[in-house]
């Protein structure tokens, strides 16, 4: 089952809503239009000067030059001249889960993770694909999110990260999954820089078959050139993570070609392991300093725990494959490979909202451009994850989008000037 396939893949809560009204701040107010803005639009367009975007019922209604629409009557006109439009960003390798502060454990209840989902929508964030680690209020969560009073980002779920020690407990933990209503099957073959053992191949293999028997794509956590290789080889569907032990050889490049599959790099998760052995630049960053917790700066400023990351093998390695990651990124892009915006942020220190954009910031010094980073992040992310209804500003989608103020196509670092987010034609709550 290559990425093609998992693009036909039924989206079972994506039902296109009868066409109602709304406005700026309160859901089925009036039809609203953004008048003025060019509008980046998460296809491979370029960008439109003076657009119009028009949102009824939290779809999109029309987009176009503003000489070529015509603004339906009674609708809230907003202007938004001199401003720019892109699409809500999608993190199509996220987590919402258990995390409270650097804790890790003990805070999976729906709370928890709207406040986890309000926080990436604030930074524009406004869908996540969460492989791994999802419990029944996430299930719930995602089964809610289709319809016009959304306000929060949404959540797509892989249910447990799939492990067992026989081919029967892996084709039942699969099952497991797929009846819970799973979006992806999630599965790692790593060793952890040599400290665990990987899933045997046939484990695997036993895995992918089922996870395609069952009609769902899988999504392979992986660290080396020759497991990556292997995976496509088995018809696995998606790379979550960097290649990082090699450089991508013609042997990759043509077989993730051929397969039809994405990569995901999650830069950010590498820079995550070894970042707090000293002070970094963005605690000093204002775009991270408004939503993060001074308590949490604090213990990760202590001398203590600076040192030991300072100290740790894993540490130094991870930071070591960073370079070879970024690398890869290059020449994937280069060869043209379909690469979407994924962080692995959730889980303590990996801060949801802010990484996204440091990791989009992380593909331009990579070798992408911004506009194909902004692609990487709205369009082709969602294309990735087989979520037709969301990532691009075309004629009904659901109204996910940002305005910026300064031009995020001319400078990447840009994406940090959002002033608003909607989801579904509502503004977020600040």
């Amino acid at each position: 089952m290559t990425l093609t396939r998992a693009r036909i893949l039924p989206t079972l809560f994506a039902i296109l809503g009868s066409l109602l009204i709304l406005s700026p701040s309160f859901a089925n107010d009036g039809t609203i239009a953004f008048v003025g803005a060019t509008i980046i639009d998460g296809t491979d367009a370029e960008p439109l000067a003076d657009g119009v975007l028009v949102i009824t019922d939290g779809r999109i209604r029309t987009v176009g030059p503003r000489d070529a629409v015509t603004i339906p009557a009674g609708a809230d006109v907003v202007d938004v001249s001199g401003k720019y439009i892109m699409p809500g960003l999608i993190n199509a390798h996220g987590h919402v889960g258990a995390t409270v502060g650097l804790n890790g454990n003990g805070g999976y209840n729906t709370g928890n993770l709207l406040r986890q989902l309000g926080l990436y929508a604030r930074y524009g964030i406004t869908a996540v694909n969460s492989l791994g680690g999802d419990q029944e209020q996430g299930f719930d969560l995602r089964n809610e999110q289709y319809d016009t009073d959304l306000n929060r980002a949404r959540i797509y779920v892989a249910g447990s990260v799939v492990v067992g020690n026989s081919e029967q407990a892996i084709r039942d933990e699969v099952n497991r999954n797929a009846d819970r209503g799973a979006n992806f099957i999630k599965v790692r073959i790593d060793d952890n820089l040599g400290a665990t053992q990987k899933m045997p191949r046939p484990l695997f293999d036993a895995l992918v078959d089922q996870a395609h028997i069952r009609r769902l794509p899988v999504a392979v956590h992986l660290f080396y050139l020759d497991d990556a290789k292997y995976m496509l080889n088995a018809d696995a569907d998606l790379i979550a993570h960097s290649i990082r032990d090699l450089p991508v050889d013609n042997e990759l490049l043509d077989l993730v070609k051929a397969k039809d599959v994405c990569y995901i790099p999650t830069l950010t998760r590498e820079v995550s392991t070894f970042v707090y052995e000293s002070v970094p630049d963005f605690f000093s960053d204002p775009y991270f300093l408004k939503e993060v917790e001074p308590a949490i700066l604090e213990e990760l400023q202590t001398p203590e725990r600076m040192s030991r990351m300072a100290n740790s093998r894993s540490a130094q390695g991870y930071k070591a494959a960073l370079q070879v990651a970024m690398a890869n990124v290059g020449a994937l892009d280069d060869a043209g490979v379909r690469i979407a915006m994924g962080t692995d942020t959730g889980p303590p220190a990996r801060f949801q909202g802010y990484f996204e954009h440091m990791e989009m910031h992380m593909m331009v010094d990579a070798g992408m451009s911004p506009l194909d980073a902004i692609r990487a992040s709205t369009g082709v992310a969602a294309d990735c994850i087989g979520m037709g209804d969301i990532g691009t500003l075309e004629p009904g989608k659901w109204g996910d989008f940002s305005i910026l103020g300064a031009n995020p196509v001319a400078d990447i670092l840009n994406t940090k000037t959002i002033e608003s987010v909607y989801i579904a034609g509502n503004r977020v709550p600040e």
